[in-house]
């Protein structure tokens, strides 16, 4: 890997040369189905993660003993082929020199594969401490990207001589044609999985009930901004521009994916609904009525993807006397414009994400603000704690986005986490005068699941943190107002009354009160024959991975997609490639 004059390094020359002769070994002993030889080659505190690659699933498997049992089951002769190492991006040393990271290509008998691997340095010798391994495109099957792209339309006289935009306005009425998948929702979770199964040729129809692509996130409160940076949010094949903001407006956002749509050539029928639903185990095709613009259509597809988000399903609590209440209350998920509230008295139930911004949102706009505070809420600062989480990755000049979403896949969820602990310290360190305010006014704070912070609590639950971008000093200043440690008790005329038996006024009452699994989500859309079958989403199971998403769910053709842009960027064509190796009749389990 060269500097920007030309120059490698010794250091460049040094890594690349360590790297080389530790993949010699490793490719003589995969290629030999040497399993006792492949694992000598890691760390005995060594991680193994493949991403379909060898084990046609998504799996993590930690020490020589596990990754063994591992290879023992499904490495063969023949099971991989052609390794090559990558020197585009590294190998290059990190921290201190003790850590080579490096990257490679492969055959595997269905396709094409890519790896990440990061060397130690133990007893003076090179040994991995992580391995990645991950099916990137199924033969026959490769994505219309690069050599495999389109030459264009062809006009035919013998057609009509229909345009390609004849052409595509046509296919996206599915007259008389089913499409292969029924993806639900035109959020980033559902465009990206459509673009991976496009390119894969496997047609694909979104159905979103909102009137654009993007109303999921253009119909949220004005002051709505992504915490996550610039640089972990590119949607596959098509990144921003160089000029995008490190921390973009949800506007900005929900035009982009609608640009997006259209660019990457994606079926989608907007302010259209799904009402019923049925599966055919005998012809292995779904029943699906649709509610459309047009009329109520009727689709047979092969497979469903539900792709409403990872927590989309509102969490309303059942709290007595709610008619009884002469103001408003609603759901944070139907927060908007804030227009009329300047001098009411408003009451925010929830201290996570949702709650603090609208909280800071009802106030500049001029409201009396009140946060109920339940239970205690993990806070970083968006200045520390965003680099401490995205790390060296995902930075102005970090690596391409290719490396850096291979870098974060080879690093397993278990180990995520593990190293999350320290840079909950060191952000609580640099975000002490903050933290301590919060702690004067009696906020409630915690470190998060075994002081994992906000990633333990994003893997596990989806949130039960906030990431200031103000909302803590407005409160630690008492501007905005705190009721601390009790749940609500039930609605009066005038406001709540909270378990503890202090009342509270309000014109308005927001429940920032989260949302239920996204398997709720699914009983509601497909009843509970379907839904009983599904697995809970989020958590890290016992073999490493989230619970039921980018994965089988236990249902032969139903499956989820949801999570941050990072996620469904890097993980919607694993997704995809599962579902386009079942219509081909390869095997996968």
């Amino acid at each position: 890997m060269a500097t920007e004059t030309g120059q490698v390094s010794v250091a460049e020359v040094a890594a690349e040369a360590a790297f080389a002769a530790w993949l010699e070994r490793f490719t003589t002993a995969l290629q030999a189905a040497d399993v006792a030889g492949t694992t000598m080659l890691l760390a005995g505190d060594s991680w193994w993660r493949d991403l379909l690659a060898l084990t046609r699933d998504l799996g993590t498997y930690r020490g020589r003993d596990n990754v063994a049992t591992m290879l023992g089951e499904h490495l063969a002769p023949g099971s991989f082929a052609n390794i090559q190492m990558t020197t585009e991006f590294g190998p290059r040393y990190q921290g201190d020199g003790e850590i080579i990271e490096g990257f490679l290509t492969f055959e595997t008998p269905v396709g094409f594969g890519r790896g990440a691997v990061r060397l130690r340095r133990e007893d003076g010798g090179w040994v991995a401490w992580t391995v990645m391994t991950e099916l990137d495109d199924l033969r026959g099957h490769e994505r219309a990207i690069g050599p495999h792209r389109s030459r264009g339309p062809r006009h035919d006289p013998a057609d009509g001589g229909r345009n390609w935009l004849q052409e595509r306005q046509e296919h996206l009425r599915y007259i008389g044609s089913d499409p292969d998948v029924v993806v639900i929702g035109a959020g980033q979770g559902g465009l990206t999985v459509a673009a991976n199964l496009g390119l894969m040729g496997v047609d694909t129809l979104i159905i979103e009930k909102s009137a654009r692509v993007g109303d999921g996130w253009r119909k949220r409160y004005k002051s709505l901004v992504l915490h996550d940076p610039v640089w972990a949010d590119h949607l596959p094949y098509m990144p921003y521009p160089d000029s995008w903001p490190v921390y973009c407006a949800k506007d900005k956002i929900a035009d982009w994916f609608e640009s997006y749509a259209s660019a990457m050539e994606l079926n989608v029928w907007t302010s259209s609904e799904m009402t019923s639903s049925g599966y055919d185990e005998a012809t292995g095709r779904w029943t699906l009525r649709v509610r459309t613009p047009d009329g109520e259509r009727e689709l047979h597809p092969r497979d469903v993807v539900l792709a409403t988000g990872a927590a989309g399903e509102p969490n309303i609590p059942d709290v007595p006397g709610r008619d009884r209440f002469a103001g408003t209350v609603y759901h944070s998920s139907r927060h908007g414009a804030v227009t009329g509230w300047a001098g009411k008295k408003a009451v925010v139930v929830g201290a996570c994400n949702s709650g603090h911004d609208i909280a800071q949102d009802l106030y500049e706009a001029g409201a009396d603000v009140t946060l109920v505070q339940r239970s205690s809420t993990h806070i970083i600062s968006q200045e520390h704690g965003i680099p401490a989480i995205f790390g060296s990755n995902f930075v102005e000049g970090g690596p391409p986005t290719a490396y850096a979403d291979l870098l974060a896949s080879g690093t397993p969820w278990p180990l995520v986490l593990e190293m999350a602990k320290e840079g909950v310290k060191e952000t609580a360190k640099k975000d002490a005068e903050l933290l301590a305010a919060l702690d004067a006014v009696g906020f409630q704070r915690n470190d998060g699941p075994d002081g994992t912070g906000l990633m333990g609590y994003a893997l596990a639950y989806g949130g039960g943190y906030y990431i200031d971008v103000g909302c803590s000093r407005l409160i630690a200043d008492g501007k905005i107002k705190l009721a601390q440690g009790s749940g609500l008790a039930e609605f009066t005329p005038e406001g709540i009354r909270l378990e503890d038996g202090r009342t509270l006024e309000a014109d308005l009452v927001v429940l920032a009160t989260g949302y239920k699994n996204m398997r709720e989500t699914a009983r509601r859309l497909f009843g509970d024959q379907v839904a009983d079958r599904l697995p809970v989403v989020l958590g890290i199971g016992e073999d490493g991975e989230i619970g039921g998403l980018y994965r089988r769910t236990g249902h032969p053709a139903f499956w989820y997609m949801g999570g941050p842009l990072a996620w469904v960027r890097i993980y919607s064509k694993h997704l995809a490639l599962q579902i386009t190796a079942k219509h081909a009749g390869l095997h996968t389990s």
